[in-house]
């Protein structure tokens, strides 16, 4: 207790630079500590997400006795958004039994709406079709997922519902129809953003906890000349780090709270929460004040250690000893298990990620991660070793023997960005991942619409949207239900030749104007349709001149069509020409397509929801939940990718920054003795780069290792990320350029001689 009482007197009582340092400290481990308390939440408010959609699921039987309300739940698309419509008839039984976030079911005519749906009928009007009845009020938070849901409950009669509607029993499951993200692709994002913020956290707190480390250990190694024990000098240090750790998880708590509030408000692309789903929990709170300090005081006790139990060669600045090689074998013990596990992708079994697998690589991924921080400092020394010895530029000898006797005060500086880089790589690993599991086979998406529900006017401004190559209608010929069993039957496409290309794979033999067959040899042909027969194709009303009837040619088109597609299986062309725009077939298609790009579908699907709001789209192969899900997770991912590099250049710039302080009295010496300005700051310059480009050269090698580790166990059909490279290789000169101009400053214009007679 009396070396912490020492630790704290020193703190508050030696001078004003001590105490801006040690605000220095609590600053970093504030941003630090903020972001984990972020990365922390995310389940958390994932969770919110699912408990609500779980807590308003209604429970229902399909025996309806007499006197029950009924429910009918409908779920289309809107857009990219998924529009949930609950249809309501009161019956005697479970009448007063509402969902959350409402206090009563409604009559039939009322409509309870969520708040986004109240907007979206302010601004387009053409939604009431979707909502038969007036706004009655407003649903609460609590029967939300999250605020920009597309969410009703619409009160109707028995005889509306009565042919699919169910008898309510109450309201509620243990678990939610579409989480906002599969369990088991959480446990990928944990690790990435685990890896993304955590492992590069961890090295800026260390960096925060070290600042102004060489004249610590000065003072310390005094204390210990005057008499302190080796742990009583150890605990002086990490009383001083534990109490700037220990403000700054305050600090950042509070910081995190404020950023909660703001978020909530603005949101993220495909992201909102409430603000009490990101509220902190005890865990949250328990993990920020206890695991910061608690990493503070180990490196307070480590950086310590030397000045403790070696006073005097810290007092007279002898030279270190040379960087243990533990952190080697770390990063050897990594990327054996990284490399093990991407050699089984040439294999015919390669690994999979289940069963020990699951722990195993992730395990050797963060251990490569670790010792490649760890090994940093040893490879600096080498290098700086071997070139000190061999150069004859002063420039050069300078730079080397400065990171000979301190390899580690360089490489604190740039060890955040190495992280961000090899970071960067995983990164790309998990997206590439994510795609794969989530995009079409097909490079190009369909869209599939009612041509009855449809103007000729809007069937332009359909095929007029961004991103639509191609529209064509597909239709069904009509067969008697009084004729014979063996009636010829075939479905057709309405399109030219051009639309016909970009909707299919490949065709060969397409003539414009003619009726022509179409043939794919992987999809079956028309019930009993041979040529010559005669295809009807009648409109809903029927009546004379209604029905366009078509012979079936001889000519043939070979075609293959994709999977899925909207267009699969068709049997015969039909030329635009051969159908009235007023004409609407019976159980008619009007179909679009467009790239399989994500952010191409919901483009897409937007502006068919702006063109015509109240249609029923059928986006063919795609989950429109999936498709909100993919939103989440590039989210999760990119706000992970932010928070890394936030971290790794608040390292670059509290390293530099510390530096810069500590180096002081050296370059002054230096400079007396008739160094020149530019001459010390190409010094500072390769003190820092060259190291740095060794370093970054190691993260992408063992990145793009970790990332086909990642793809190999993932099960992607791509193991080598090849097209990555460039990106990653321009990432890192980027990285190593910003570093370069972050060491000008180091060397001032005005040399201070009162430096070099400071202790």
């Amino acid at each position: 207790m009396r070396e912490f009482q020492l630790g704290l007197r020193l703190l508050f009582g030696s001078g004003r630079g001590n105490r801006i340092r040690f605000f220095l400290m609590a600053a970093g481990g504030s941003l630090g500590v903020c972001c984990l308390a972020l990365v922390l939440t995310v389940p958390q408010i994932l969770d919110a997400h699912d408990g609500r959609a779980a807590a308003r699921q209604p429970q229902t039987t399909s025996a309806r006795p007499a006197g029950s309300t009924l429910l009918l739940q409908r779920t289309d698309p809107y857009g990219s958004k998924a529009f949930t419509r609950v249809f309501v008839a009161k019956g005697i039984k479970n009448a007063d039994n509402a969902p959350p976030g409402l206090k009563e079911l409604p009559d039939p005519g009322e409509v309870f709406v969520s708040p986004r749906v109240h907007d979206l009928l302010r601004d387009r009007p053409a939604v009431k079709g979707l909502l038969p009845g007036h706004e009655k009020g407003l649903i609460g938070a609590t029967g939300l997922a999250h605020p920009d849901e597309l969410f009703a409950y619409i009160g109707t009669t028995h005889g509306q519902i009565a042919g699919e509607g169910r008898a309510l029993k109450g309201w509620g499951y243990s678990y939610a129809p579409f989480p906002a993200v599969e369990p088991s692709t959480l446990t990928y994002i944990r690790f990435a953003l685990g890896s993304l913020v955590l492992l590069p956290l961890g090295i800026f707190l260390s960096v925060c906890a070290r600042l102004s480390a060489a004249s610590r250990n000065r003072r310390l190694a005094s204390l210990r000349l005057l008499g302190l024990s080796t742990r009583g000098t150890q605990r002086v240090n990490a009383a001083e780090t534990v109490m700037a750790a220990l403000l700054g998880a305050v600090l950042g708590l509070g910081e995190y709270w404020v950023l909660n509030q703001v978020m909530t408000r603005t949101g993220l692309p495909g992201l909102r929460w409430y603000p009490a789903d990101g509220e902190l929990c005890a865990t949250t709170v328990a993990v920020c004040l206890i695991g910061s300090p608690l990493l503070a005081w180990f490196v307070g006790r480590a950086s310590a250690r030397d000045a403790a139990a070696n006073p005097l060669a810290v007092r007279r600045t002898a030279t270190p000893k040379r960087p243990a090689k533990r952190g080697g074998l770390l990063l050897v013990t990594g990327l054996g298990i990284v490399v093990g596990y991407c050699a089984t992708g040439f294999t015919d079994h390669p690994a999979n990620s289940l069963g020990p697998n699951a722990l195993l690589m992730p395990a050797g991924i963060l251990l490569t991660g670790l010792g490649l921080v760890l090994t940093l400092p040893l490879i600096s020394y080498s290098l700086a070793l071997r070139l000190a010895r061999t150069t004859q530029s002063l420039t050069l000898n300078l730079a080397m023997r400065r990171n000979e006797v301190e390899p580690g005060s360089t490489m604190r500086v740039v060890t955040g960005l190495v992280l961000l880089v090899f970071s960067a790589s995983l990164a790309q690993g998990v997206l590439i991942q994510l795609e794969q599991v989530t995009r079409p086979s097909s490079p190009v998406q369909d869209y599939s619409i009612p041509l009855s529900s449809l103007t000729a006017r809007q069937q332009h401004d359909l095929a007029a949207l961004p991103g639509v190559r191609a529209h064509a209608v597909t239709m069904e010929s009509w067969t008697d239900p009084n004729g014979s069993a063996d009636q010829p039957w075939a479905s057709a496409v309405v399109a030219t030749c051009g639309q016909l290309s970009k909707l299919v794979r490949h065709s060969e033999g397409c003539v414009d104007g003619k009726v022509m067959r179409l043939s794919d040899p992987n999809a079956g042909t028309g019930q009993g349709a041979h040529p010559g027969d005669t295809l009807p194709f009648r409109n809903p009303k029927g009546g004379p001149g209604k029905t366009l009837t078509i012979e079936l040619p001889h000519d043939t088109i070979a075609y293959s069509a994709y999977d899925p597609s909207a267009v699969h299986g068709a049997d015969v062309l039909v030329p635009p020409s051969a159908l009235s725009a007023t004409a609407r077939p019976k159980e008619a298609r009007y179909v679009l397509t467009s790239s399989s790009d994500h952010d191409e579908v919901r483009r897409v699907l937007d502006g068919v929801a702006a063109v015509a709001p109240t249609i029923e789209v059928e986006p063919i192969g795609v989950n429109i939940e999936g498709l909100q899900q993919i939103a989440v997770l590039e989210t999760l991912l990119a706000v992970g990718m932010i928070m890394g590099l936030v971290i790794g250049t608040a390292a670059f710039v509290v390293s530099a920054t510390d530096r810069a302080v500590e180096r002081r009295a050296q370059v002054t010496a230096i400079t007396l003795i008739g160094a020149r300005a530019r001459t010390m700051r190409a010094v500072q310059c390769v003190q820092v780069v060259l190291p740095l480009s060794i370093g970054l050269a190691l993260a992408l090698v063992t990145g793009k290792f970790a990332e086909s580790c990642y793809l190999v166990t993932g099960g992607s059909e791509i193991y080598w990320d090849f097209a990555g490279v460039p990106l990653l290789a321009l990432a890192a000169a980027g990285v190593a350029a910003v570093s370069a101009v972050g060491t000008l400053p180091l060397v001032g214009r005005r040399i201070d001689p009162e430096l070099i007679r400071r202790d």
